[in-house]
């Protein structure tokens, strides 16, 4: 048999040629989620059981010796010499527990890996930083990566082989050959652990750009030109399968055609997000998307939710309605916002991870009907949500129903002879009839620990919901959550901790958390002129400079310098399914500079934004958050001042427009704010246009301000 060393290091050098295709969207790996753990009833416990996290829990009770990655383990696999056999996953992933079941729920497989490794388990949505350095390490050996993910390192954690599921057979072959590896060509397994880790600590990094030049249009005319021969032009999104939402390329695009009036852009995000709202990825009676479809239509999901999407979807269908007005946009809003309420938000405000794709064993379970059951729980309305919802082929899944549309509600209304208003009506009460019958099923099972970076996002979608709907309960979520974050997440150095779970919140904070809350309270403070939510944007930002920020690049770090036991320190810079944390950063920096007047905070957004603009034409759909920036740097950029006793009022009236070129500041007293001070005068509200620190006449009427926005 070839050497296991050779084989890979031959993928090695191949993958610092290829690995710029890889592509995390369609990694070999999906989900599943929490199960109770008996600590009485089982034959084997191992130190798993000391954990909060979910997906760790999943695993307390394998015959594999699984350790948590922390000093000690690592200490250990020093002392007794032993490699480290890092296997990652996360609880909603769906083939991580296939290999659980075959293999490390397997006593002979087990023994296997007992005997010759230290075996540790990782939840990569509680430390994405050991993610992405073996994620990383995989992907310049394969070409792809995945979960689950399966690393092989020396003791002191330096990667030399690895991949992502693997059958037990297969996966008893590997234990052996790279335990036999080790004992008797140490030397050449420790060779070609030190250069992949060099190869680890450059790739996805990028110098700092000295270059002057003023940022021009035609970087994102030349990025969508690409783009648009990559969409779906009838069932929108990527011409491919599997399709994932990616909410921040459809923001970029609505943003990009508010600038250029690029009508194709708009009708391919109009298409892309009616065809997401209509498909079986979007849950049609309980609300909120799931992560993915697997086939090009949109029908038939991997039906885990994570928080993150559906964060980030409210977001863009909020940002969608306020554009268009279309009705469809504000259900999906609302009856999203009334699943994360129902289903994912804890007493204190926070809010929980996933739902598992799988109950009972079998994925999406829970979610899918057959037409017995629907004739006996909706006796005479069958008939209307047979056609509303295509219980026929159309909707026909592996001999159940997927519930999905095809017709919009005119559609429908022609077809039964009714009005539209009472199509609504009907299809209300059948959905109610449906979630309360769906709600004695048991249920896939939550991932209830708490992520500060998750929680940002869907705090600014119920921000981002507020300002387009004002609906008050909308921000009261908002507000009950940056209550959490500000009070159980923030330590007493200034510092932000990325977990929460049965009052422990334990894991210092990555770049994404500090990134993404900054950004939310930023866009809280503009929901509310509290000026408190802006301090603690300012003070996150500044403790982040200190403790992330790369001088050498003008890029940050994914953690803190503070950070230990990693081979590594990455940098975070292209966007995918979450925005880049870099990319966030960046527009944080931007708007606070804006705010604050701080030139400091200006440039150091400008030089990250240069540093990265070569990348940008080439695949604008892995940077488009950094495309939002950069539209905010070549076209205008507007602070709106409302200052006086009626500037929520006013605030209120000009969020019915979509203007996504702006900050708005306000405030019904005196201010310190740069952009608010001298502006209160007694008996008026008065809105200020300001662009570049120059301020236009004040006018009284938001339709007169919108007059000075070009």
């Amino acid at each position: 048999m070839k050497s296991i060393i050779i084989i890979t290091f031959a993928l090695f050098l191949l993958a610092f040629v290829s690995c710029a295709g890889k592509n995390l969207e369609t990694s070999n790996s999906e989900n599943s989620t929490q199960m109770d753990i008996d600590t009485t009833h089982h034959k084997h416990t191992n130190n798993l059981i000391k954990e909060t996290s979910p997906y760790l829990l999943q695993h307390a009770h394998n015959p594999v010796n699984w350790h948590a990655w922390s000093d000690e383990t690592l200490e250990l696999a020093k002392k007794e010499n032993k490699l480290l056999l890092i296997s990652i996953g996360y609880s909603a992933c769906h083939w991580c527990h296939v290999m659980e079941h075959e293999s490390f729920e397997n006593e002979e497989v087990a023994k296997i890996m007992n005997d010759n490794f230290i075996c540790i388990k990782v939840d990569r949505e509680e430390r994405p930083d050991i993610d992405q350095i073996y994620m990383n390490a995989v992907q310049l050996m394969t070409g792809r990566g995945g979960w689950p993910l399966n690393c092989f390192a020396l003791p002191t954690g330096e990667p030399f082989y690895g991949g992502t599921y693997f059958q037990k057979n297969q996966w008893m072959q590997i234990l052996n050959n790279v335990a036999n590896e080790y004992k008797v060509a140490p030397e050449k397994v420790n060779e070609y652990a030190q250069k992949l880790t060099a190869g680890i600590k450059t790739s996805e990094m990028l110098p700092m750009v000295k270059d002057e030049t003023p940022f021009s249009m035609d970087v994102l005319t030349a990025g969508v030109t690409r783009i648009k021969k990559q969409f779906d032009y009838v069932e929108g999104g990527g011409n491919h399968a599997p399709k994932f939402p990616m909410p921040n390329n459809y923001e970029f695009l609505l943003q990009y055609y508010y600038h250029t009036k690029d009508q194709e852009i708009l009708d391919i995000v109009e298409l892309t997000l009616d065809k997401m709202a209509f498909g079986g990825i979007y849950d049609q009676i309980g609300g909120g998307f799931a992560r993915y479809s697997t086939d090009k239509y949109w029908k038939a999901p991997h039906f885990e939710k994570m928080l993150y999407d559906n964060g980030q979807l409210v977001s863009l269908y909020s940002q969608a309605y306020q554009l268009t007005k279309k009705p469809l946009y504000k259900h999906v809003v609302y009856q999203t916002l009334e699943y994360s309420a129902r289903e994912m938000t804890a007493k204190n405000g926070a809010f929980y991870s996933a739902l598992d794709a799988d109950s009972e064993g079998e994925e999406g379970k829970f979610y899918v009907w057959n037409k017995e059951e629907l004739q006996t729980i909706l006796k005479n309305d069958f008939e209307f949500a047979k056609e509303y919802y295509n219980v026929n082929a159309t909707g026909k899944w592996e001999g159940h129903y997927i519930l999905l549309r095809k017709k919009n509600n005119t559609k429908i209304a022609k077809q039964f002879n009714i009005s539209k208003e009472d199509v609504e009506k009907k299809i209300n009460k059948i959905n109610t009839a449906l979630l309360k019958e769906r709600a004695k099923r048991i249920r896939p099972g939550l991932d209830d620990k708490t992520l500060t970076s998750w929680n940002a996002l869907m705090l600014k979608g119920y921000v981002d919901a507020y300002n387009v709907f004002g609906e008050e309960k909308f921000l009261k979520a908002a507000i009950k959550n940056a209550e959490f974050i500000v009070g159980t997440q923030i330590r007493k150095d200034g510092g932000l901790n990325h977990n929460y779970k049965n009052g422990i919140s334990n894991l210092d904070g990555y770049l994404e958390d500090y990134s993404f809350t900054t950004e939310a309270l930023i866009a809280l403070y503009q929901a509310t002129f509290d000026e408190k939510w802006l301090t603690h944007a300012k003070q996150l930002t500044d403790y982040t400079i200190e403790h992330f920020y790369d001088a050498n690049t003008g890029f940050f770090f994914f953690t803190s310098k503070n950070a230990k036991g990693l081979i590594a320190r990455k940098m975070e810079l292209s966007d995918n399914v979450i925005p880049a944390s870099n990319s966030s950063m960046a527009k944080a920096l931007f708007l606070l500079g804006e705010l604050y007047y701080d030139k400091n905070y200006t440039n150091k957004s400008k030089q990250m934004l240069k540093n990265i603009e070569a990348q940008i034409p080439q695949y604008i759909s892995g940077y488009s958050n950094w495309g939002i920036l950069m539209l905010n740097n070549v076209k205008p950029f507007y602070e709106i001042a409302i200052s006086g006793k009626k500037a929520h009022q006013q605030r209120q009236e000009f969020n019915k427009n979509y203007v996504p070129n702006k900050l708005i500041i306000g405030s019904v007293k005196e201010s310190s704010l740069p952009l608010l001070e001298m502006k209160l005068t007694n008996g008026k509200t008065l809105i200020y246009v300001c662009y570049d620190k120059v301020c236009q006449k004040p006018v009284e009427k938001v339709s007169e301000a919108l007059l000075q926005i070009k």
